[in-house]
């Protein structure tokens, strides 16, 4: 039983991080109504920003000090982000207001190899570091509940905390304030949203900026459990799945859907792996997100679209 919760555990705190990067997706998606491919991009950029300013800037100020390097090279890498949100608006969305969502999906794609590729020219393409202060060291719960107590990961504990906040103080955001309702305007009707006064412009600039703060959350995380590489934009290929499963417009989607597939890849790896081979951790995900397409293809909490004809 312990090892059974060791692994539940484990799934639940990797799935608040799918659910963290999935967040970003549907944040684009609920402001635009596109699919944003350049979500991964976005979560390596800002990883690779935040790895270099927390070390240039102290450098360049001569402060020696890790927490105020570390605190500059956040403010840093999240004003390079929102540089980006308003370049992207200014020279790619205001040019493509109501588009077909294929031309804005291949706009996404473009921006996708535009800041892969100006990330290793700017920053370099080394391998780098991210030292947050989160705990590396294990720790037990519940000794004496079962034999040898629970082994959690404190890093691992740590990030889902901060990811679980930062997803539900999003969530208010959307249903709370009148941004986040504009926001949701826009996502329904371009043209309709700009007749009643909603700075179409404006409100994609923030939501695009929301967007690159949760990839700088996001890409923190990962760098300082993996560490930065070019490699990292592959992690948000995991939050895929969880939107198709989770709905792309529903935020508790995003939610449910990064848990069910972080505890759905851990356990079908420890329990059906030896009798099938293993490997299932790394293809599961996307077989869930198959089956969904087929049975369900809104998701759990998707709208459901109905054409009137």
């Amino acid at each position: 039983m312990g090892f059974f919760l060791e692994t539940l555990i484990g799934g639940l705190m990797a799935g608040m991080l799918y659910a963290l990067i999935a967040l970003g997706f549907v944040l684009i998606y609920k402001a635009s109504g596109v699919f944003n491919f350049a979500q991964g991009a976005m979560v390596l950029f800002a990883a690779l920003a935040m790895a270099r300013f927390s070390v240039w800037i102290p450098q360049w100020l001569g402060i020696e000090s890790r927490l105020v390097g570390n605190l500059l090279g956040f403010a840093g890498a999240m004003a390079l982000m929102v540089g980006v949100a308003w370049v992207i608006e200014r020279l790619v969305l205001s040019k493509l207001v109501n588009q077909e969502g294929i031309t804005l999906l291949m706009a996404t794609l473009g921006i996708t190899y535009f800041l892969d590729g100006f990330g290793q020219t700017l920053f370099g393409s080394d391998i780098y570091k991210i030292d947050v202060g989160l705990p590396k060291e294990p720790m037990f719960l519940l000794e004496g509940t079962f034999q040898g107590g629970v082994l959690v990961n404190k890093e691992d504990l740590y990030a889902a905390g901060i990811a679980a906040a930062l997803v539900a103080a999003l969530s208010l955001f959307f249903q709370k304030t009148g941004t986040g309702r504009a926001l949701r305007a826009v996502a329904d009707d371009h043209q309709a949203a700009q007749s009643i006064g909603i700075p179409l412009n404006r409100i994609w600039v923030i939501v695009w900026s929301v967007a690159g703060f949760v990839a700088l959350v996001a890409g923190i995380i990962w760098g300082s459990k993996l560490g930065v590489q070019f490699s990292l934009s592959l992690v948000a290929l995991k939050a895929l799945p969880v939107v198709i499963l989770g709905g792309l417009t529903s935020v508790p989607g995003a939610i449910v859907g990064g848990l069910l597939i972080g505890v759905g890849e851990k356990l079908s790896e420890i329990y059906l792996g030896p009798m099938l081979g293993g490997g299932i951790e790394i293809w599961f995900a996307y077989v869930l997100a198959l089956v969904f397409l087929l049975v369900r293809p809104q998701g759990l909490f998707g709208e459901k679209i109905i054409d009137r004809v």
